[in-house]
């Protein structure tokens, strides 16, 4: 049996001291008096661990898997045989770092009808990847609060840490799905997208840019082309894994926010008929997906972003979109996610993507830095904070120059907060696709 004493009897302990002192100055014969309560406040400890109860058994209900961003319930379950008095159990699980900072969670359990003691605490994964709880512990006081009983157990438990889906989840997107350009049957859609369909004989309302001229004069009546929404489209998503993107924007890394923004835009593209593609890189290439072309394999995506590690290494950016352009065989939309914060990789950066955009169309794809912009507006009050409010400002400009390079190039720049990426992205390939500008 392990036990140990409570705050209870250890104050108790340090209030006999003065009390010992007072007896060996009034009466130095009955020192012994001051051993023999230490003994005793010591067998009552003993006596009130034993009056504990024992742990008959301990279990702890925890998923399998799990998303980054999402609350994990974690539950623990404890019947403790023969249990007296009133205070609860407390419980303590040494977690993997993605579970929790510090790897430890602490909660009490509370009783429930069946006699039992259990208690859920929720916990917010903040890194993607294969979670590890490896011990939990569990105490519970005697009926007199001077003792803790306490037992430990050795866990084997992963739970797997996988992208955020509960955008693609919502019910808003849900309800855009259900448009006819969306559904589950393939249909030929009209009147919208850049190729030709068919010619109908103009009617008022109609685009005036649609008449065709030339067959009109021909049939000596206005006719105007039909033209079918673009389907079959390649979309790849490519994300920079490399140490910028792996700074964390209210708690969660950047590459985590990109990729449930992709992820979300990607079932919407399947559902509109396009093939998409993962393509994630570093110094290196690291994940490069064949292209899907049916939601019913939407998981093979899903199961290749959980396999974006992140890196603390600068991105490759001249190795990385040469690959990937010889990858591409026709034309693509090519939704790229980076981060910079050196000229110079900025300037590589740039050189890279002008060769990409010759032949795909290509979306820049970068999360508004709020605490940039915030240290630069910041009214500074020092020496020191009008150094950093100059050093923020300076960055913000070369962030806005890049962009403005990147815009001359004719690639596309979607800049927002991490609150509205994954709408704004949703919307910009929607207006693109409805447009025809992508194919």
């Amino acid at each position: 049996m392990m036990f140990y004493p409570t705050t209870r009897s250890t104050l108790m302990l340090a209030g006999l001291a003065p009390v010992a002192l007072l007896i060996a100055a009034a009466a130095p014969g009955a020192w012994v008096l001051a051993p023999l309560l230490g003994l005793s406040l010591f067998a009552l400890v003993a006596v009130d661990a034993s009056l504990a109860g024992s742990l008959a058994d301990v279990r702890l209900i925890a998923p399998a898997d799990a998303e980054i961003g999402e609350p994990l319930a974690l539950t623990v379950l404890a019947d403790i045989a023969g249990k007296r008095g009133h205070g609860a159990p407390g419980a303590a699980l040494a977690v993997d770092l993605r579970l929790a900072e510090g790897g430890r969670v602490v909660f009490a359990l509370a009783p429930d009808p069946s006699g039992a003691w259990s208690e859920t605490v929720t916990v917010i994964p903040n890194r993607r990847g294969a979670a590890h709880i490896t011990a939990l512990w569990l105490r519970w006081p005697g009926p007199l609060g001077l003792a803790w009983r306490q037992r430990s157990a050795a866990l084997d438990r992963i739970v797997r840490v996988r992208p955020n889906l509960a955008p693609a989840r919502s019910p808003a997107l849900q309800l855009l799905l259900r448009d006819a350009q969306f559904g589950i049957v393939a249909r030929r859609i009209r009147g919208e997208g850049s190729q030709f369909e068919a010619l109908a004989e103009y009617e008022p309302g109609m685009d005036r840019r649609r008449i065709d001229w030339k067959s009109s004069a021909r049939h000596v009546r206005l006719l105007a082309k039909e033209m079918e929404a673009e389907r079959n489209v390649p979309v790849v998503f490519a994300f920079d894994c490399g140490q910028a993107m792996c700074e964390p924007v209210e708690a969660l890394p950047r590459i985590d926010r990109a990729v449930s923004a992709a992820l979300t835009t990607a079932f919407v593209a399947l559902k509109a008929g396009d093939r998409v593609a993962l393509f994630g890189f570093a110094a290196r290439v690291l994940v490069a997906t064949p292209f899907v072309a049916d939601t019913r394999h939407f998981h093979r995506l899903h199961a290749a972003a959980a396999e974006l590690d992140y890196r603390a290494e600068e991105a490759n950016f001249t190795l990385a979109l040469s690959s990937l352009a010889a990858r591409l065989q026709r034309r693509s939309l090519v939704v790229l996610f980076a981060e910079f914060t050196d000229p110079t990789g900025a300037e590589l950066m740039v050189e890279s993507v002008a060769r990409l955009v010759e032949r795909h169309r290509v979306l820049f794809v970068v999360l508004r830095d709020e605490e940039l912009e915030s240290l630069a507006a910041r009214a500074p009050d020092s020496v020191q904070a009008i150094g950093v409010a100059v050093a923020a400002d300076a960055l913000s400009r070369q962030r806005a120059l890049v962009l403005a390079r990147l815009r001359r190039l004719g690639v596309d720049i979607l800049e927002a907060p991490h609150r509205e990426v994954g709408t704004r992205l949703l919307d910009t390939y929607l207006t693109l696709k409805r447009g025809g500008g992508i194919g």
